[in-house]
């Protein structure tokens, strides 16, 4: 029959659209079995890849470069889909995948007009179709009729819908209603205005020729024609439609793709995936940190920057900074994987290692002096020596002659091991050496910013390592008791607590003097010869690490991990802090109080903490509280609470005051030559 079909002349067809009609209803009641279509092109579908809260990230095409992307129905405009299958069609719900009452009605219709008006393809008929296109001639209309009673059976009704949505073509390299949503309207569809509807109705009839970025004048006129069939069909009002068709037509736009690097590598990992991938990624943490990243890599020259952001309980990486951007040096190179020098930045983990074997503890005193180890001779980065300190001292000011004196303790090849044993990959620079050397404790070997990463939330969660996670699936399935142990747990507190007392930097005040800011134990870490900068940061569940650097691995003398890592690093917990936060309230622009005028420097002390008329919150009241930490500016300081003289700081360090309750106080600073300055400020139960 379809043999004989094919070989009739075009004007005889019509004839044999009733005996098609009753070839297709004898298929269905006997429950002939069609060979089944190729599904492979509906299975090569665009990964993509959307944020922790269903933002768009990215996605790669298929095929010779075709924007395919999986349509998914339950985010896509219902509104839509109804007036779809009203327009192509309107028994779909009801049939099995051919209508016979259709292919009557066209039967009779073509044979009273002459010639084929109407094919009577059902979506699913279209479906068949597009997964193995043939010329169109009844045979192929036959075999197309075959093949929907089977797609029926295999993908259902919404499947069919899915997968009708996901093929169809509309125009260029588009295909799939989400596909030109995004390139046309630069937006899902989960929402489409009246015209945006019409314009995706009208667009597969003839994808090429209606284009609206290149034959304009075509695309409104069938994009009219559409808004008239619904008014016709009662799914709008003539008015709905006259507004819809003075819509301005769109332009195509360029696919959007944030997080460039992290999302193209999630993307690719996912092909062959059934659905859209939920990065745990951020994409509004991210777009404030590639500014960031590419304001401080402007400011240090022609330097780029990376910045990576874990949630420290799950892994979730949240911010993923592959370069400080295009306007930089290498802003295709994705730093977070490339190997770097961590110059000091693993001596916390030499530390915690030591503290746990017993090697050391944090108050052993340590000889920071000229030695040499067979042939290596370290020094200090600032090229002098402290005699004696403890491990604590040494820690916190990152020198490197008792860094290495623990590391010959621990040794280096179970320092190395360790650090493997956890996950994270050191590699030994290109010299043939065999076995890890001490000049590992300064940076001697290479590791990337993702393993940094990993093993500083290690230190922030109890020492216990775990891979980072990268999709949302991933951070879920990570069970709170899974990792590897790394380093006890108390020895990780105890260097966690000594990285807490580092300085801050230069701009900044100690954590003491500012309120509510973030613990932050971090450490920096600056390569030979100036060519990498890093800071790592764990505080407030989060932790941090950052690089600045050359993307050609070249010297910039002066650029330490302290003044062109740390400031970033800082910044970036800002940042979190900022997100975590409520919005501010309205209130008018003014100055704060204290803050209301600048007048030149008085002489005598000025009192820096707290300022006159401030609200404190302590934490507590009563000699066992935490306390205030006080400052002046002023030589020989002494402090008076409401007349009464307050002891000076322990080893001449910041005055604590330790209110005795709530209420209104006045601070009297006076200097040695008896200048005074007073603040009246209030205090509060936090």
């Amino acid at each position: 029959m379809i043999a004989l079909a094919a070989s009739v002349p075009k004007r005889n067809r019509l004839r044999l659209w009733v005996l098609a009609a009753g070839a297709a209803s004898t298929a269905m009641l006997v429950g002939a079995v069609a060979v089944a279509p190729p599904m492979d092109k509906l299975e090569r579908a665009s990964p993509v890849v959307v944020d922790r809260n269903g933002v768009w990230l990215r996605a790669l095409p298929v095929d010779d470069g075709r924007w395919r992307l999986r349509a998914d129905l339950t985010r896509t405009d219902p509104s839509f889909v109804r007036r779809l299958v009203v327009l192509e069609d309107t028994r779909f719900w009801a049939h099995p995948g051919v209508d016979p009452v259709s292919i009557l009605r066209a039967a009779a219709s073509d044979l009273t007009a002459g010639h084929i008006r109407s094919g009577a393809s059902t979506i699913t008929m279209q479906v068949a179709r597009r997964l193995d296109p043939h010329r169109r001639t009844l045979a192929a209309k036959l075999l197309e009729a075959a093949r929907a009673l089977e797609l029926e059976q295999t993908l259902g009704k919404t499947g069919v819908l899915s997968a009708y949505l996901t093929l169809a073509p509309y125009g260029g390299n588009l295909e799939g209603v989400r596909a030109a949503s995004l390139a046309y309207f630069g937006h899902e569809p989960s929402n489409l205005t009246l015209g945006e509807q019409a314009l995706l109705l009208a667009l597969p009839r003839a994808p090429e020729a209606l284009r609206p970025d290149r034959h304009p004048t075509a695309a409104m006129i069938a994009r009219a024609r559409v808004l008239q069939r619904m008014a016709a069909a009662g799914l709008i009002s003539q008015v709905e439609a006259r507004e819809a068709a003075g819509e301005p037509l769109p332009r195509r736009h360029a696919f959007p793709v944030r997080a460039w690097a992290a999302s193209g590598e999630i993307a690719r990992a996912a092909e062959g995936s059934e659905q859209t991938v939920s990065a745990t990624l951020d994409a509004r943490l991210q777009a404030r940190l590639e500014g960031l990243a590419a304001q401080t890599a402007a400011g240090q020259g022609a330097s780029s920057a990376s910045i990576m952001v874990v949630e420290t309980k799950n892994r979730a990486v949240r911010a993923a900074v592959s370069s400080a951007g295009s306007g930089q040096p290498g802003s295709w190179i994705d730093f977070t994987k490339a190997l770097r020098s961590p110059g000091s930045s693993l001596k916390p983990f030499l530390y915690a290692f030591a503290f746990e074997q017993g090697v050391a503890s944090p108050e052993t005193r340590l000889a920071d002096a000229p030695v040499a180890f067979a042939d290596y001779e370290p020094e200090n980065f600032d090229r002098s020596f402290h005699g004696e300190v403890t491990a604590r001292e040494a820690l916190a000011n990152s020198l490197n002659i008792p860094a290495v004196t623990l590391l010959s303790r621990v040794g280096p090849s179970a320092f190395e091991a360790r650090i493997d044993g956890a996950g994270a990959k050191l590699a030994r620079p290109k010299s043939g050496l065999t076995d890890p050397s001490l000049a590992l404790a300064l940076g001697g070997e290479g590791i990337t910013l993702r393993d940094l990463a990993m093993l500083y939330a290690a230190l922030g969660d109890g020492g216990v390592a775990k891979p980072l996670a990268w999709t949302e699936a991933a951070a879920r399935e990570t069970p709170s008791g899974s990792g590897r142990r790394l380093v006890a747990a108390a020895s990780a507190a105890e260097v966690l607590g000594i990285l807490r007392e580092s300085p801050p930097p230069f701009d900044r005040l100690p954590p003491a003097l500012a309120a509510n800011a973030p613990r932050i134990a971090f450490k920096t870490g600056t390569s030979y010869g100036f060519r990498d900068a890093l800071a790592a940061g764990v505080g407030d569940g989060w932790t941090v690490v950052v690089w600045t650097g050359r993307a050609d691995g070249g010297a910039r003398p002066g650029l330490t991990g302290r003044n062109a890592a740390l400031p970033l690093l800082f910044q970036v917990f800002d940042v979190l802090e900022g997100d975590a936060s409520p919005p501010a309230a309205l209130a008018p622009q003014t100055a704060p109080r204290a803050l209301a005028r600048i007048d030149p420097i008085a002489a005598g002390p000025q009192i820096l903490f707290p300022p006159d008329g401030a609200t404190v919150l302590a934490d507590g009241f009563g000699p066992n509280a935490r306390g205030l930490a006080l400052s002046a500016q002023g030589e020989a300081i002494r402090w008076y609470v409401d007349g009464a003289p307050l002891a000076a700081g322990v080893g001449g360090g910041l005055p604590i005051w330790r209110p005795v309750g709530p209420g209104f106080y006045a601070l009297t600073a006076v200097d040695d030559r008896g200048r005074r300055a007073r603040s009246w400020v209030r205090v509060k139960g936090g």
